[in-house]
């Protein structure tokens, strides 16, 4: 934290945190690469819900 106004403070991760980034920018550059399909599947799903019984 810093003495200022309005007070300032910095953030960082940890090691154990920092061991994630790597998985998570995996996870975040599969779902670019398959966001078509993941929206086509969203669609299909609604289109199914919107259906009455």
């Amino acid at each position: 934290m810093h003495a200022t106004v309005p007070p300032q403070v910095e953030y960082e991760l940890t090691d154990l945190g920092r061991s994630l980034t790597g998985l998570v920018k995996g996870l975040a550059d599969w779902s670019l690469a398959h966001r078509p399909q993941i929206e086509a599947a969203r669609r299909e799903w609604d289109a199914k819900a919107d259906m009455p019984s």
